[in-house]
């Protein structure tokens, strides 16, 4: 089922929370809502559920105006972060709740709940905890109960609210690929809420990048990471080192080092920055087409990689991110001066890309 966000808006007192949004999540999406605390995410996400209103605009699914329908008429499951499963439920009662409560009418028959409700535990691969309770169970395991108990009530759409938020970080990876797994066998329209960078552009279909309120960007995972549309994108997805300078005549100048840049808008003549993440600098002892020159001062090695800290006379450090065998080839020590190089450059006028 698809959905349609049109123009809302959102105030809580004097803090507008969302200014004019308008997004459409196509049915089948797994669309992720990104952004850092505050920037409007989890309340758009509870407007799509029914669990606030707005102020203004409209929410509809499948083209059909769902902004004033109550949450129990959209169809809709929602996943928390902090599991809401019932302490005094068994697991199996708990996926069995939004079914056991429905009106006398519409409420399947109990062989039929039972029977779904243990499709879905084998689904989430917890169907051996049944009769277990939430407070037996870890952190993952909840989570994926939760998820279970969302999909009994056979919703149009799936709504997660940061669902791998308070999980350690190797049990927050495996579920993301589950998730993506799940999603991928099942193809229900899913939006989930994250401010983690890595994890949205590893499950989603698409990224929505939000911040104070505002869609900065929308976009496939590739597409928002390798050609971000704002500085706030560029900053937000990673590390970056800032390089100021000025286009002049369709060329980014720093110094001494000119890039050439292939847009309309380059061929004014204004500051600019340039963005660079690290594992996008390299370094040289030789200047010929330096960004900028400066003395190692740290070298920190993490895994494969190895983070070197570059100090030029003026600015700020210089972050560069090296692989083990190009490190090894250089044989850097602390101290020694360098040159860095750029491979690619991300350049803005303001907040244009250029």
């Amino acid at each position: 089922m698809s959905i349609e966000i049109r123009n809302i808006e959102k105030r809580f007192g004097n803090f507008t929370a969302l200014d004019k949004v308008s997004l459409t999540v196509e049915s089948g999406e797994l669309l992720a809502l990104l952004g850092p605390s505050g920037c409007g995410k989890t309340t758009l996400l509870r407007i799509i559920a029914g669990l606030e209103q707005p102020d203004a605009g409209q929410v509809l699914f499948e083209g059909r105006d769902a902004t004033h329908q109550h949450v129990a008429e959209r169809q809709v499951g929602f996943v928390f972060q902090h599991y809401a499963l019932f302490r005094h439920m068994t697991v199996f009662d708990n996926v069995a709740f939004g079914l056991t409560v429905r009106p006398r009418k519409v409420r399947p028959e109990a062989g039929e709940i039972r029977e779904r409700v243990m499709q879905l535990l084998k689904m989430v691969q917890l169907d051996w905890l049944a009769d277990a309770y939430p407070a037996q169970l870890s952190g993952g395991q909840r989570q994926r109960i939760a998820l279970a108990r969302s999909l009994a009530v056979e919703p149009r759409v799936l709504l997660l609210d940061e669902p791998f938020g308070a999980l350690d970080a190797k049990v927050r990876k495996d579920l993301r690929r589950w998730l993506r797994k799940l999603h991928d066998d099942m193809h229900i329209t899913s939006v989930f809420v994250t401010h983690d960078q890595e994890e949205a552009l590893e499950v989603s279909d698409r990224v929505v990048v939000m911040d104070h309120g505002h869609i900065e960007q929308v976009g496939r995972p590739d597409d928002i990471y390798e050609q971000p549309a704002t500085p706030f994108v560029t900053r937000f997805l990673g590390d970056v080192n800032l390089f100021h300078g000025r286009v002049e005549d369709g060329r980014f100048t720093h110094g001494d080092f000119a890039h050439a840049l292939s847009t309309e808008a380059a061929a004014g003549n204004e500051q600019a920055v340039a963005y660079v993440r690290p594992h996008d600098l390299d370094l040289a002892r030789a200047r010929d087409g330096a960004l900028a020159a400066g003395t190692v001062e740290h070298i920190h090695a993490v895994g494969p990689l190895v983070r070197v800290e570059v100090v030029p006379e003026r600015g700020d450090a210089i972050e560069v991110v090296l692989g083990k065998e190009r490190f090894r080839e250089l044989a850097l020590v602390p101290g020694e001066q360098v040159y860095v190089t750029a491979r690619k450059l991300a350049v803005f006028s303001g907040d244009y890309a250029i």
